[in-house]
């Protein structure tokens, strides 16, 4: 083992993430975990997860193992900018926006992205979420603590597994999300009902003021 390896190991005694034991919150005590998996916390933090081999319930426990030994650790993510100011309180995070798109509208999303933190509306780039991770929480944290989405809507989008795996993951836990139309598309029924920008037209300037001024509502 090189000493990259050996500052990389704990001290766990299981070579391939077996043999865990973790704390379950439904039986009060340490229980040995079934199917651990190794994972990463946004911060980069080692940790595994698992199911309590009692009663099922997923259960957690931090600290790099084995497992971890074969991966790669992800860099730290970085969802929002919060200035803090000397001698003030930590001020609560500022609502970022989602952008959920596919790669052949990558020019269009990336510009959107600059004009709205150009009017002051954080943004996260979709893009920045591929990989293969696999996180403490199950999905790429810009999911979980981005707090509304814009989807940009076009046929081949409606078709890209990032795009429909983001869109349900918002749509299940009932996250504002505003529909950019790019192109004649054929709206799926869960958003019928949400509001909707027409950038399909000539008239970027317009239909952007509209998102903002929705965005800001």
């Amino acid at each position: 083992m090189n000493k990259h390896s050996e500052d990389y190991y704990d001290g766990y005694d299981e070579t391939d993430g077996e043999g865990i034991e973790a704390y379950c919150m439904i039986c009060r005590e340490k229980t040995p975990m079934d199917n651990p998996e190794a994972i990463w916390t946004r911060r980069g933090a080692p940790g595994m997860r698992g199911t309590c081999s009692v009663c099922g319930t997923v259960v957690f426990r931090m600290g790099r193992t084995a497992a971890h030994m074969a991966l790669s650790r992800p860099d730290p993510v970085q969802i929002a900018d919060t200035p803090r100011v000397k001698g003030q309180r930590k001020a609560p995070p500022p609502t970022v926006t989602y952008i959920n798109y596919s790669v052949p509208d990558a020019e269009f999303a990336t510009r959107l992205s600059d004009d709205l933190t150009k009017v002051g509306i954080q943004t996260w780039l979709a893009e920045r979420a591929v990989d293969n991770v696999q996180w403490a929480t199950g999905v790429h944290p810009a999911l979980v603590e981005c707090k509304r989405m814009i989807i940009v809507l076009t046929p081949l989008g409606l078709k890209a597994t990032n795009v429909t795996d983001a869109l349900t993951f918002f749509v299940k836990n009932r996250k504002p999300i505003f529909v950019i139309q790019l192109q004649p598309t054929d709206i799926p029924d869960e958003l019928r009902r949400k509001p909707r920008f027409d950038f399909a037209g000539a008239n970027y300037r317009r239909a952007f003021r509209e998102l903002v001024q929705a965005l800001n509502e």
